[in-house]
């Protein structure tokens, strides 16, 4: 019974967080209180994984459930590199218990994944200015959907999307489980520094297909248009031989533009797309 009582207690954790990832404003920040000097970027180490927040074995791998949804908590981190949304979350958490049981401090440099094994350190670079912190993953969410990270304030403001709330980002994880090329290097090394660069340095694009074969992508290409997507257009890329022909769509000027844009893309039954920047 005690056992329940915890798992129980774990996942009202987690499903109170669940509301973590959405829209967020600069008023779930600091507000007039004076910010801290912001910590350096979450180094990298191996750390045993967390006796909470980890899921259980349901008899196939450990999950948990939040919402009548159940997630699989990945068996590691190994090769473990996405595109999509990031969201953060602040002053309404502070000094709250995360999944992982650790209290969550909005100015350290930590973050919420709904499948990473916790603790996982992770890479997050902002596409649209390509500013990059390192962050700890202790926490699960954000159960928003077309969200992939939640960010703690602190990391949020280093990459400059507290006031917009979200951004369009790449994570990529540190594994020390086992390490493979790049992935080794990178867990070795020092985390990247974070550039000095303005805003807007980007252009984002949503790639919905890479083709061979040209009439492939101008069926493709057609499929969007006559679905009303009309900025859908095909990439030739010459330096390979063959060619290949990439049906992009955009540029994407922000999170709301893309968010739609999914959800167009379902509609037509693409569900696989991937940003690319320029």
């Amino acid at each position: 019974m005690r056992r329940k009582a915890t798992w129980l207690i774990v996942f009202s954790i987690a499903l109170s967080l669940a509301g973590c990832g959405g829209s967020k404003t600069i008023r779930d920040g600091p507000g007039s209180s004076r910010i801290p000097d912001l910590p350096g970027d979450a180094i990298p180490r191996p750390e045993p994984r967390s006796k909470h927040g980890n899921g259980r074995d349901m008899g196939d791998g450990p999950m948990y459930e939040v919402w009548g949804k159940r997630y699989r908590v990945m068996a590691s981190s190994a090769g473990y590199r996405e595109r999509g949304v990031a969201s953060w979350y602040g002053h309404k958490f502070d000094g709250k218990l995360t999944s992982s049981l650790e209290t969550y401090d909005m100015y350290a440099m930590t973050a919420a994944h709904k499948t990473l094994p916790l603790p996982t350190y992770v890479h997050v670079r902002n596409l649209r200015n390509n500013r990059s912190v390192v962050v700890r993953v202790n926490d699960r969410g954000p159960f928003v959907q077309n969200r992939i990270i939640d960010l703690s304030y602190a990391a949020a403001l280093k990459l400059e999307m507290v006031r917009d709330g979200t951004s369009l980002v790449e994570v990529t994880a540190y594994n020390f489980d086992q390490p493979d090329g790049d992935r080794a290097m990178r867990t070795s090394a020092s985390p990247q520094p974070t550039p000095s660069l303005d805003s807007g340095t980007n252009r984002i694009f949503v790639q919905v297909g890479a083709f061979g074969d040209p009439s492939n992508a101008e069926r493709r290409h057609t499929l969007l248009m006559r679905s009303g997507i009309d900025n859908a257009f095909v990439d030739e890329d010459n330096t390979t031989n063959p060619p290949l022909y990439r049906v992009r769509i955009g540029p994407v000027s922000d999170v709301t533009q893309y968010d739609v844009l999914v959800e167009e893309l379902a509609h037509v039954g693409i569900t696989d797309p991937y940003l690319i920047t320029e």
